[in-house]
């Protein structure tokens, strides 16, 4: 019952996820939300006297089309998750503006907790669709999560090169309703990352790709990701907005890919570096340049708080590993392991595995000798 409150307000004309979000806090729930007069919208920021009739009348006219919206999700087969539904992405819960409801076909996962965004233009040169989809490689071997737009270009090219790998995920933000494909000829593209990750959109069904639509949708890519990673874009494309919104707004770490100095399409990067983006040319610039998790969402660290927390002479307190992550640090040598090797003496699923290493790359426990070959640090990791 409380999804149907919430894709009710999604639906009113005159609402925006802020407002939503507004609503909420004030009512107290979805539900209350949708039931509150004149006098009460009055009292929401944003709303005043102005709007508050026409929103009322809105909201009451929501209720029959929430209700259809449901029924026609279920007979496509899609799946609806509010804002305070617990599969809800907890990272991108932390943006100012999330959407209140996500339409989704496939699944979300926990490791998709580790995501990282690869942008670019739809008229990326042949040099930025093939750096797409190395990139998009190199992090599915590593684990993560490969968010995408779903557009041509460079979109798509980072969505295929995360599906290489037989157990990368990839997760593309459409700018559409999520029955409406565009463009038309990634089809059989979005059947494929439906089963290898997800496809969402926060846009109502038979929503069609209108130009306004494709900022919003930007800042999803960004706020479902840890880091953005721009491939190709002059300087006022998408890609560059996406990077705004991710550097200045949300907190995430932004990267660029260098490219001809000659070539329009690596203004846009070549400006980010310029104005303190991280330059990279391969997975381990992205390793080490990536921050922690916003906080709210932030994994238990493998040490205590940094020493300046606990007064000069204290040194960090030890915090026991996970059960899986102490497993594979025991699985590991001294002497570089190939990952089917860690996963063969470890007994965890590959997925596990790969999402681990880099947790614990992260964390200097484990060290990356190359591509796909580890070792423990030196450092004592198993306590």
């Amino acid at each position: 019952m409380a999804l149907q409150h919430w894709v009710r307000l999604a639906l009113t004309d005159g609402l925006g996820p802020i407002t939503i979000k507004r609503l909420t806090e004030l009512a107290g729930s979805a539900q209350e939300a949708c039931e509150l007069g004149e006098m009460r919208l009055r009292q929401v920021e944003g709303i005043g006297l102005a709007r508050s009739q026409a929103i009322a009348r809105a909201l009451r006219e929501s209720a029959d089309r929430a209700v259809a919206e449901l029924e026609r999700c279920e007979q496509l087969g899609v799946r609806v998750i509010a804002l305070d539904d617990p599969a809800y992405p907890p990272v991108l819960k932390t943006i100012h503006d999330p959407p209140p409801v996500l339409y989704m076909r496939g699944s979300l996962e926990d490791r998709d907790l580790n995501a990282i965004a690869i942008v670019g233009s739809r008229r990326c040169t042949h040099y930025g669709r093939e750096q797409a989809g190395r990139f998009g490689a190199l992090l599915a071997e590593a684990g993560f999560t490969v968010v995408s737009g779903g557009a041509r270009g460079v979109d798509s090219a980072a969505h295929r090169g995360a599906m290489e790998h037989p157990h990368g995920r990839t997760i593309a933000v459409l700018g559409c309703g999520i029955d409406v494909t565009y463009p038309q000829e990634n089809e059989p593209l979005f059947a494929q990352i439906s089963s290898r990750g997800a496809l969402l959109s926060e846009f109502p069904l038979g929503t069609p790709p209108l130009a306004d639509n494709f900022p919003r949708r930007n800042r999803v890519v960004s706020g479902l990701s840890r880091g953005v990673i721009v491939i190709e874009g002059d300087l006022r494309s998408g890609a560059m907005i996406t990077a705004r919104l991710a550097g200045e707004e949300q907190g995430r770490v932004v990267f660029a890919l260098p490219g001809r100095v000659d070539h329009p399409m690596s203004s846009g990067p070549h400006r980010l570096i310029r104005d303190g983006a991280v330059l990279v040319d391969g997975l381990q610039d992205i390793i080490e340049g990536l921050g922690p998790l916003p906080h709210e969402v932030s994994q238990p660290t493998l040490f205590g708080p940094p020493p300046e927390d606990q007064g000069p002479a204290k040194a960090a307190v030890p915090v026991p590993l996970t059960a899986r992550q102490q497993t594979i640090v025991a699985a590991l040598d001294e002497e570089p392991l190939a990952v089917d090797q860690i996963i063969q003496r470890s007994g965890l699923e590959a997925p596990v595995v790969l999402q681990e290493l880099t947790w614990l790359s992260l964390k200097g426990l484990v060290r990356r000798v190359d591509g796909q070959t580890f070792a423990r640090a030196h450092r004592r990791a198993d306590h």
